[in-house]
């Protein structure tokens, strides 16, 4: 039973508990329920819905406790409190929001005649300029709000070090975006140095809105050592009103520019509907793209693009914008999905699936971010296998489900960095260093072998070609300590941080050079002096571009037609829950409608597929409209396979392309993490059996493979090709000859500090990045660089050595899911998933969005103009004497082709060269004599 609104706040200084009153009103569940484990000191986890009050349950009570200490003058000049947040904006919008507490709080005690001492908040973040950091030292804030990799520096800077002493509140905000990957586990071994700094342990809260499983979450929070901490588990469900827009042309596989303008056109039309909207893409290029074609529509003062490749400046201003109400649209990425109070949002907007459950929910819950409003979000699709997936996406958010976290288990890389920076403020006994780093839950396994070799490889470093690579301690095996190098401190803050480093150009502009923001290398290199650029809905000319040091200089373009610059990287893959909800929403409606033995245009008009829509509008937030053309793409994809691919059954689909070859499409909504690993082996195992290169690409939905004209086979034995004892050996043998392991590789050793991103204070240029980093593989792992001729066709074997060990961890289980893959493997083998091989006369509707895929998707570096996927004709709708046909066999056209195979001969010449190049003759009575000609 919950407290009353006074018992709730018994415990509160009066100051605090009439200006809640007040201002807030009534105590949400989370406060009420998370009040008193706060207050006793325990560690806590609160899992609320986005604007239920969550942040608010953890601060107040650590304001209670400055305001009292403020009234009676004991106030010390120590930070306190500590608020770290994944996201920079997420950041510097709790600073602003304590703040106004704070000094409403101070302007009520001046009314009663209460003398309060200031109470300090401040920011430290990456965008935190020189002059505010030396004030902090010197004036240490009372509560700290910054991230992880800032957190970091400070617990290695020695005069930063001492403002921490005195820490007794954490709180851990977004904590499911942390936890599931490295800068996580970088965060929690930096959580238990700041234990060892102050030497007790201040108590922890984190706080979020989705987290799967939420008792893994909590034994993050904790770490090894401490008790599972008290969880207040209000659930992450809201009042939602979610709907998936389809456009008014006919989707297909990719969408074209009148689509696109319809598109433009609708969003453009619910802007003015509403007071603020807030777009959501995939990718920094789209959100310059749609912001630039939605500001002609609305004026440019009204629209704006946000997202990490904009400057600090603009991206402050944009959000300043938005929060007073002065933009009717923002287009961002991923750097506004979490928890930002952002101002009277009222619709969200979402191009495309956002690939994952947590994120849709944490996206659509930016709009009516305040207690008890609903969060109203429209997704648009522009194929028909997004209409599938954001159709199966609204499904899983009504059925109350999530994505699971998967915390990263003892990743080295991660691990060295810390060591070096913990060592670099003095020497350490190696047994209470290693007991240090399990109190970490992601290292809570950490064997003393592995922790020795990576005291090894840090005091012995690497030789490479250019000198030793990554020596940063002297370790005294005899008493067992390790001491620091000379310089490790300030390489350690420099390079600190575990978030991948990409190739990026700074963009200067010219005449006061500002930074305003950063380009993709490959673009960067690509683009001529007079080029028109679009960054942040600013047109810029290019002036200069100086690739020694990484920048690019611009002046403003004036409006001039611009170029949308592009951003390489990994594409996000879909997540295994809404990979399962796809195939689940498939295998559903494929039961709904009726059997394919009747007509497609029978189907369309029959009771079940009415039936059929009606569910689809009711659970999966579609009109009828787009109801109608999903049933259409399933019912068509029907026909021509005979069966619907889903996780049960697997499809393997092979058809001549327009080169005279063959595509082989397996249509297995796995995602494309399992896909990759699927294809990425096959490639391997038809190199080694045909000694020929294939091209292949892999989506969430399946993969393809060109075959060449000796790629003759059974189509069933595809799915034998294959075994789940040797695959990981195959698979290693595919990636360490792919591009994706050489990436996996430059983050690894960047990660832990074997190359650095900074020498001397000066950023090292991409491109001589990525010859040190060669020139470090080659040292460690020279079969790797080595000429393959050389090797004989022996497999390439891997070094035992723990960098080359994470980046083949990372490459089979972050960038691929090799588990998931034996796991589908094992299926096949046991006849739990069935398999299908059918040879068509057309692709069916299923492969043609894989026949499409982007750069992103494909295995190999052919580029996208000579993709031999490209080469096959696809129609958008198949006649209908194709949908009752498909599959069977036309003696009449057999006739035909015999026919026109038959050989023409008009002399001895050709007679002569005909019997050379034959291998087998008809029988002599089907023999036929007619005379030569000529």
């Amino acid at each position: 039973m919950l407290p009353n609104k006074t018992e709730s706040l018994d415990w509160a200084h009066p100051l605090v508990r009439d200006w809640f009153t007040s201002e807030i009103g009534w105590p949400t569940e989370p406060q009420q329920h998370g009040w008193p484990h706060i207050l006793a000191g325990r560690t806590t986890l609160i899992s609320a819905p986005t604007g239920s009050g969550k942040t608010l349950a953890a601060f107040l009570a650590c304001i209670d406790r400055l305001v009292r200490q403020s009234l009676s003058g004991n106030l010390p000049e120590q930070t306190q409190v500590i608020y770290i947040s994944p996201l920079k904006a997420l950041s510097n919008d709790i600073q602003k929001n304590l703040m106004a507490p704070l000094n409403q709080i101070r302007k009520l005690a001046e009314e009663r005649g209460f003398n309060m001492q200031e109470i300090r908040i401040a920011l430290r973040t990456g965008d935190t300029l020189p002059r505010d950091r030396q004030t902090m030292l010197k004036k240490p804030p009372h509560i700290l709000v910054t991230t992880p990799e800032s957190l970091y520096i400070l617990l290695t800077a020695e005069k930063s070090r001492a403002m921490l002493s005195d820490i007794k509140t954490v709180i851990v905000d977004e904590i499911h975006a942390l936890a599931n990957n490295k800068r996580g586990s970088h965060l929690a071994l930096s959580l238990e140095r700041l234990d060892a700094l102050i030497q007790y342990s201040p108590v922890r809260i984190g706080l979020s809105a989705t987290q799967k499983p939420i008792e893994l979450v909590a034994r993050f929070l904790a770490g090894s050592k401490r008790p599972l901490p008290q969880i207040v588990n209000i659930g992450h469900a809201r009042h939602l009103e979610l709907a998936i827009e389809t456009p008014v042309s006919e989707l297909g596989a990719v969408a074209s520019n009148e689509m696109w303008d319809e598109i433009y056109d609708r969003i453009a039309e619910l802007a003015k509907q509403n007071r603020s909207t807030l777009v959501f893409v995939n990718t920094r290029r789209l959100s310059e793209r749609i912001a630039h074609h939605l500001a002609e529509r609305l004026g440019d003062d009204q629209v704006a693009a946000h997202h990490g490749s904009l400057s600090r400046k603009i991206r402050h201003t944009v959000e300043s914008k938005l929060k007073q109400g002065e933009l009717k649209v923002l287009v961002a990425t991923a750097s506004l999905e979490l928890g930002i109070d952002i101002g009277t949002v009222d619709l969200v907007c979402q191009i495309g699936s956002p690939r994952a459950i947590a994120i849709a929910l944490q996206r659509v819950g930016r709009a009516g971010h305040w207690h008890g409003a609903i969060s109203r979000g429209r997704f648009f699709v522009t194929t028909r296998d997004e209409l599938m997936e954001c159709a199966a996406l609204l499904y899983a958010i009504q059925q109350g489900d999530l994505d699971r976290l998967i915390i990263p288990e003892q990743p080295i890389d991660v691990l060295t960095q810390q060591i070096i920076a913990i060592c670099a403020t003095g020497e350490w006994r190696e047994k209470d260093l290693f007991e240090l780093t399990r109190r970490a839950y992601p290292y809570r396994n950490l064997s003393r072998d592995t922790f020795n070799t990576v005291l090894e490889m840090l005091s012995e470093g690497v030789a490479g070609s250019r000198g030793r690579y990554g020596a940063y301690l002297f370790r005294d095996r005899v008493n067992g300590l390790v001491k620091p190098r000379r310089g490790i401190r300030m390489t350690a803050i420099m390079n600190g941080g575990a978030i991948p480093e990409n190739g990026l150009f700074t963009v200067i502009a010219e005449p006061n050079n500002v930074m305003v923001g950063t380009l993709d290398e490959d673009f960067a290199v690509e683009s001529n002096r007079g080029d028109i650029i679009l960054l942040g809905t600013t047109s810029w000319q290019i002036k200069r571009i100086e690739s020694a040091a990484g920048r690019v200089l611009v002046e403003n373009a004036h409006g001039a037609p611009p170029s949308v610059p592009f951003w390489r990287g990994e594409a996000p893959a879909r997540t295994d829950e809404l990979s399962w909800y796809v195939s689940d929403l498939r295998q559903k409606l494929n039961d709904r409608l009726p059997n394919a033995e009747i007509s497609h245009e029978d189907i369309k008009k029959h009771p079940k597929s009415s039936a059929a829509i009606a569910w689809l509008k009711k659970h999966c937030g579609l009109d009828t409209a787009g109801a109608e053309q999903l049933i259409d793409y399933l019912v068509q994809g029907r026909a021509i396979l005979g069966a619907v691919p889903t996780q049960q059954t697997v499809i393997a689909e092979r058809f001549f392309d327009e080169g005279g070859g063959m595509q082989l499409i397996i249509h297995a909504p796995f995602g494309a993490r399992i896909n990759k690993a699927w294809g990425l082996a096959l490639r391997k195992r038809f190199c080694r059996s045909f000694n020929f290169e294939l091209q292949a690409a892999a989506t969430d939905n399946g993969l393809n493979i060109a075959l060449a004209e000796q790629h003759s086979f059974p189509l069933t034995d595809v799915f034998q090709f294959l075994h789940p004892h040797s695959t990981k050996e195959v698979l290693t043998q595919a990636v360490l000859q792919a591009p994706l392991f050489t990436t996996r590789w430059r983050w690894t050793a960047t990660r832990s500090l074997a190359l650095v991103r900074f020498r001397y204070g000066k950023k090292i240029p991409p491109n001589i990045q990525r010859m040190l980093s060669d020139d470090l593989l080659a040292a460690v792992f020279p079969d790797a660089a080595a000429c393959q001729d050389n090797l004989g066709g022996r497999d390439i074997e891997l070094p035992d050595h723990p960098l080359i060990n994470e980046a083949i961890k990372d490459t089979l289980t972050e960038a691929l899911d090799l588990d998931g893959f034996l796991s589908v493997l094992n299926g096949i083998g046991n006849g739990s998933i069935q398999c299908l091989a059918i040879d068509t006369p057309v692709p069916s509707p299923f492969s043609h969005e894989i026949l499409n895929a982007n750069p992103y998707a494909f295995l190999d570096d052919a580029p996208l103009e000579e993709r031999r996927a490209r080469a096959v004709e696809m129609r958008r709708i198949l006649p209908e004497s194709v949908l009752q046909e498909a599959g069977k066999l036309d003696q009449a056209a057999i006739d035909e082709v015999q026919r026109e195979v038959w050989p023409d001969i008009r002399n001895a010449d050709e007679l002569h060269d005909l019997l050379q190049t034959l291998i087998a003759f008809p029988q002599p009575d089907t023999f036929t004599e007619r005379p030569l000609t000529g």
